[in-house]
């Protein structure tokens, strides 16, 4: 049984014996050893949760019991409802935008508010890109306050 046969198999025990309603389960490999799972539901806000806490925990769950059935190399599991990561990550990035002018116009750093480390890669590689060449990113701080700051190149 290949990975994402694995994924869908587990997901669906999980979500059944949650008694969550779903409409539509999408597996695909995002990049090499790495799957994104987005679940259409009727009731997203149900496996969303308070700031996305259900997701993080359904996405935990998911990893480690495929992991263990897997028995094979580790891979990346990234759980979407909805396409609410997606939303956020679209949010974040223009967020990362807005700082990048705001940095290049007045030529003072940028202090972006705490996020989690995978939204903090998500800006650090966005501004890695083309036409960033002038702009650097470094993150701060400690558990839930790390953050990014955005500053032009020395």
């Amino acid at each position: 049984m290949d990975i994402e046969d694995l994924l869908k198999e587990t997901l669906e025990e999980i979500l059944k014996k949650l008694g969550t309603p779903y409409t539509k389960l999408i597996i695909s490999e995002d990049e090499k050893d790495s799957y994104l799972v987005n679940i259409k539901s009727d009731e997203p806000s149900l496996l969303i949760g308070y700031h996305g806490e259900n997701i993080q925990a359904l996405q935990h769950l998911l990893k480690v019991l495929v992991w263990g059935k897997a028995k094979s190399e580790k891979f990346n599991i990234l759980v979407d409802i909805d396409d609410y990561r997606k939303r956020q990550e679209d949010n974040v990035i223009a967020l990362a935008q807005r700082k990048v002018d705001a940095v290049r116009k007045t030529g003072r750093k940028q202090i972006l508010p705490p996020m989690s480390p995978y939204f903090r890669r998500k800006i650090h590689l966005y501004c890695m890109g083309a036409g960033f060449d002038d702009i650097e990113t470094s993150s701060e701080g400690e558990d839930d306050r790390r953050h990014l700051i955005i500053k032009l190149k020395a």
